[in-house]
């Protein structure tokens, strides 16, 4: 990696430091159990950012993958051991393992993409094998050691799925928006979910696929022919606001139309959107100019008080106001992903420039890294030295610079 990172970025160029800055911040981060959240300290520890995290581990072990250090290539798969040895009897993997305490945390309601993103981290690492001093690389074996928990683990993943669609179903803030109200059919959840089920074959992955777009796009979609579904269905279309994006979410008789930026680019990464779809998708997202001129914003139309899918929760540490958190703030990680979903559509000139706006995020503070920034102000906000921002930002040059798609099933 790195000869192609000299072949496209000029060692002074801001990409060239962005690079060797998530290094080293990877690198700081980097412990005997796996990469922490972010880098210790004081109120790190005390906000609990100094533990392995699943979603957080599994980010980072894809862009220390690709990262071209022999190092970080070599421990990614180390967060992933943690969370497998700390795996619950039922198969649930943690969110989070306290390496103070070896105690692992599953979240107040259950914590339901840890599991996937693991699933899909171990795969991936599988697949791209283990680094040798000549060069070459040889197969890890992962998915042959962990046999078992990966057999259990998605074993308690069909306990969460609908037997007519074939989607995830889940509580609320039990996902990566931990004081979001998403509940019942998830965006975020389903796209992983469909990937999952694409590298482990599990079954009914078509159906999962056109029951993810009939439910969390029913603008685009045919009458359903399941009756439970016509009438989800029906809730939507009197009422939905963007009918160029995906659901957020989808229950009974409320919908989320708060614009989920990281869900409707899974859904185009992972394969879900077809061609006019992410086109679509990737449009509406443009027009938002949720990159604009960091990328991206979390959702297009943050969740306001008034709005009855606020809760009180949501004002929990004054986090999730209006362009705060997950309700409108700034992500350098998942736009790591907007990146990758940019190139993987072959708009080029597009990933190009958003890859040069996450590395002036990542710049903001004196190469903070922080967690996120103020949707409007632009103010950084949450923990410095986050990993999977570093991570993410390999992942999405990787991506920037042809190398494979990391997300491709064979």
């Amino acid at each position: 990696m790195k000869k192609r990172l000299d072949d496209h970025w000029d060692t002074k160029s801001l990409l060239y430091t962005c690079h060797e800055r998530s290094i080293e911040l990877l690198k700081r981060n980097l412990t005997g159990g796996g990469i922490l959240a972010a880098t210790p300290g004081e109120r790190a520890e005390k906000r609990g950012y100094t533990a392995i995290f699943g979603r957080d581990a599994a980010v980072c072990a894809l862009g220390m993958a690709v990262s071209g250090d022999k190092l970080l290539e070599r421990e990614a798969v180390t967060g992933l051991h943690t969370l497998a040895e700390h795996q619950a009897p039922n198969g649930q993997m943690p969110k989070f393992v306290d390496l103070q305490r070896r105690e692992p945390d599953f979240w107040y309601l259950g914590c339901i993409d840890s599991t996937l993103w693991w699933l899909i981290a171990l795969a991936v690492l599988d697949r791209r094998g283990q680094p040798r001093l000549d060069r070459r690389r040889q197969p890890r074996g992962l998915l042959r050691r962990y046999a078992r928990e990966v057999r259990l683990a998605l074993q308690w993943l069909l306990a969460q799925e609908h037997q007519r669609f074939y989607l995830l179903q889940q509580n609320e803030a039990s996902d990566w928006a931990d004081i979001m109200p998403r509940s019942g059919f998830v965006l975020y959840t389903n796209a992983l979910w469909y990937l999952v089920k694409r590298l482990f074959a599990v079954p009914h992955a078509a159906a999962t696929r056109e029951n993810f777009n009939g439910l969390f796009h029913p603008f685009s979609a045919g009458l359903a022919q399941y009756r439970r579904a016509r009438l989800l269905n029906e809730y939507v279309l009197k009422k939905g606001r963007d009918r160029d994006l995906y659901l957020s979410f989808v229950n009974f008789s409320f919908w989320g139309d708060e614009g989920d930026v990281f869900g409707n680019v899974l859904a185009v990464l992972m394969g879900l959107a077809d061609e006019r779809a992410t086109r679509r998708t990737l449009d509406a997202l443009i027009r938002a100019q949720v990159g604009d001129p960091y990328p991206v914003r979390a959702v297009t139309h943050p969740i306001r008080h008034k709005s009855s899918l606020w809760r009180p929760y949501m004002a929990r540490h004054r986090q999730n106001q209006v362009w705060q958190y997950h309700n409108g703030g700034i992500w350098p990680m998942v736009g790591g992903f907007w990146v990758a979903a940019l190139a993987a559509a072959g708009r080029s000139r597009q990933a190009q420039q958003a890859l040069e706006g996450m590395a002036r995020a990542c710049e903001v503070g004196s190469w903070a890294f922080t967690e996120w920034l103020h949707g409007r102000t632009l103010a950084p906000r949450g923990m410095p030295g986050q990993s999977w921002n570093a991570a993410a930002f390999l992942m999405a040059e990787w991506a920037v610079a042809g190398g494979e798609d990391l997300f491709a099933v064979e």
